[in-house]
Order: C-alpha cells, then structure tokens, then sequence
C-alpha cells in the first residue's frame, strides 16, 4: 500500500506534467501558427494592392493590440484582408478575435482566401456587408476599432461605435495625420481633437498617416 503523503507527491508531480506538456504543445503551436503566418505575408510581399495598408503600418496595428492586450477588435474596410491579417495574428497573441467588414464581393472573397491560406481564420469573422448599415448595428463592445473606409464617413463611423468602445481602447484612422486632412479626413479629425474624453496622437513612422484616439479610462 502507497502512504498517503507519497500519493499526493505522485498526483502532483503527474500534474505538473500534465500542465508542462500542454504548455509545450501550445507554444509549439504558436509558432507553427507565426512561421504559417510569416511565410503567407513573405510570399506576398510587395503585392498587396486595392487599397491595403503598407507592410509598416501593418506591424503598426500588430503593435498597438499586442502592447495594449486588445481582444475585440473591429475592421472596416477589409479591402483583400492585409491589415486584417496583422490584426488577427496580434489577437492569435492576446485570445481576441476580429470582426472585419467588407462591402465589395470580390475583395471580400479574396480576403477571406487570404485568411484562410495564412492560417488565421479562427481568429476573424468576416462580414460582407454594407458598413455603413452594419457598424451601427453591431453590439460590441470593442477594445480596437481600425477604420479604412471611405473618408468622408469617418466621423459617422466613429460616432456608431464610441459607445462601444471600451474605455482605454483605440479607434485608429488610416490616411489621417496632422497634415493629412483630405477626403473628408478633416472633419473626423476636428471632431475627435475636440473631445475632453479622447487623447489623439499620431502614429510615427507611418507614411500614409494613421491617428489614434485613446477613450480615456
């Protein structure tokens, strides 16, 4: 007969080997999931047209979830899915999960291809949609909102999902700057820059411009 203190060593050391083994399998398969990921985006480097974000703001977008631990993001403007990858796989990071939103058929089918070719399409629901009609609509609440639409509906897009939008989140505006402020860009810009409960600030070292607006906690 095994006493009883000498059981509960063993049960304890069964578990803790238990716990390491599926930490080991996790961690393996992050990184099947990034070197999947890194290959998809490597092989399509420099192809990325019909209005996609650059490779730099790109990792921009990656950097912002994974430094503020975002899970609920929301996309509008999938354009062919490029942004929506480097979202995705920053939330592939964090256990989040992206809603992105798409009104053209053939860019959203494209995307959603791109999606599941590069191995991210548990982490984003795609929507081929009008977003002019489903933003509104949607329930959240987010934590990171990206919006690469059309300009000039900026600010109603924003004021859609401001309710929405968890204190100490992020909605981010692509071709926005503090000199860029055309197609209808401005009148976002001087709406959100008048706020007492937003903080705006610019991105560095994006070439196309992107704000960032902070819902204070």
């Amino acid at each position: 007969m095994v006493p009883k203190t000498l059981s509960l060593i063993i049960a304890s050391s069964l578990l803790a080997l238990v716990a390491l083994a599926a930490f080991g399998s996790g961690s393996a398969g992050a990184q099947d999931q990034d070197g999947k990921v890194k290959a998809f985006l490597d092989s399509r480097r420099g192809e990325w047209r019909d209005l996609n974000v650059s490779t730099n703001d790109g990792r921009i977008l990656y950097d912002l979830i994974i430094k503020n631990n975002y899970k609920r993001a929301l996309e509008i403007g999938t354009s062919t899915g490029h942004s929506g990858l480097w979202i995705a796989w920053a939330l592939s990071k964090t256990g989040g999960k992206l809603i992105t939103v798409e009104v053209d058929e053939g860019r959203y089918k494209e995307a959603v291809a791109n999606f599941r070719e590069a191995g991210l399409s548990d982490h984003i629901d795609a929507r081929l949609a009008d977003a002019h009609e489903l933003v509104p609509a949607l329930a959240g609440p987010f934590d990171f909102v990206f919006c690469d639409a059309d300009k000039d509906w900026y600010k109603n897009y924003f004021i859609a999902v401001l309710p929405k939008l968890e204190p100490g989140g992020a909605f981010v505006a692509h071709n926005v700057s503090a000199r860029q402020r055309g197609w209808g860009a401005g009148e976002f810009l001087a709406y959100v820059e008048g706020l007492t409960d937003l903080e705006t600030t610019f991105a560095p070292g994006s070439t196309a411009g992107i704000s960032i607006s902070y819902k204070k906690k």
